[in-house]
């Protein structure tokens, strides 16, 4: 299979587990449900999922469930004969023809609303449906990818979504992880972005700056992060940006207080027998990395960002000083 362009950007632990999960099931033409909070990548991860399958150079056809009128999913999704209903000037085909021999996505599937459900699971089942005032009964040959940010169990308990349609859409689960279980990836993303922009408007975040935003929770996760990076491209074109010059939601207090940094060490008199200062200053050097990898919870990226220094420069002197995280 020939190599594709990288969607799900980042190094963290559960980025990589997600992509891996995705190359298992693309080979293959199970359904799929991706869960996660709103905002985390769920389309991209269903649009890797298709790029990595058989069906790659076919359409790949996302829909909302949530954003169409209950009474027109049907002809959304089916296509409609004319003068079907009040409106139908003109037959018209569904998203399941447009997405034939390639893969649907229906994000939202938690609205869906019950009849439709009840549609949906037969297509699934036969691999067929008719159009809305047809009865003639077409073939379908389409993989279906479902995402959703609600709980689906809970709604099966609820008898707001067929337990029938949950287990057959939930053939290989895929979660989205939310940016705070993946603040590592923060500058990599930003740095991706910033890429579309001319070198002259590209900010620069401070040490202190990238810190505090790793500490924040981000409910609106990835797309908010995308929304503050626009934000400061116009705020502060070509510039560094400090901790304090983040909105104030996304300063934290302590990375405030302390600039990002450590408050300074107390300059000592040199003894009158002289010092080793090599010896001092490695000693020094090991009390601040340990200090930071405390108070990032042992995560050697929040650390480095502390530090002032590239994860990878930190890694190395961790190594030479003998320091674990």
């Amino acid at each position: 299979m020939k190599e594709t362009p990288q969607l799900l950007l980042g190094r963290s632990t559960a980025i990589r587990e997600v992509r891996h999960a995705i190359e298992q099931v693309a080979v293959s033409d199970a359904s799929v449900l991706v869960i996660g909070e709103t905002g985390t990548g769920k389309e991209l991860v269903a649009q890797s999922v298709h790029r990595q399958s058989a069906r790659a150079n076919n359409p790949f056809v996302p829909v909302n469930c949530g954003a169409i009128p209950s009474e027109l999913l049907e002809s959304e999704l089916f296509g409609h004969e004319k003068g079907a209903f009040t409106g139908a000037i003109s037959t018209r085909a569904g998203r399941f023809e447009m997405a034939e021999g390639g893969t649907l996505f229906l994000d939202e599937i938690g609205d869906m609303p019950l009849d439709m459900q009840v549609k949906l699971l037969r297509v699934l089942q036969e691999k067929s449906f008719e159009r809305v005032g047809s009865t003639q009964t077409r073939k379908t040959d389409v993989r279906v990818i479902a995402a959703t940010h609600q709980d689906l169990e809970i709604l099966v308990s609820q008898n707001k979504f067929r337990m029938d349609l949950y287990y057959r859409l939930e053939v290989f689960p895929i979660k989205t992880p939310p940016l705070r279980e993946r603040a590592s990836d923060i500058e990599l993303l930003v740095d991706h972005w910033l890429e579309k922009y001319p070198a002259g408007q590209r900010f620069q975040l401070e040490p202190a700056a990238l810190a505090s935003l790793m500490q924040c929770e981000w409910p609106g996760n990835v797309r908010e992060l995308q929304n503050l990076t626009e934000r400061l491209m116009i705020l502060r074109p070509g510039q560094k940006v400090r901790a304090l010059d983040l909105p104030e939601k996304y300063r934290h207090s302590d990375i405030e207080d302390h600039g990002g940094t450590f408050g300074q060490p107390e300059v000592q008199s040199l003894p009158d027998q002289g010092i080793d200062l090599k010896a001092h200053l490695a000693s020094l050097e090991a009390e601040y990395i340990e200090e930071a990898l405390a108070r990032s919870g042992g995560t050697v990226s929040k650390a480095a960002a502390m530090l002032g220094m590239q994860r990878t420069t930190l890694v190395e002197k961790m190594k030479k000083l003998g320091i674990k995280s």
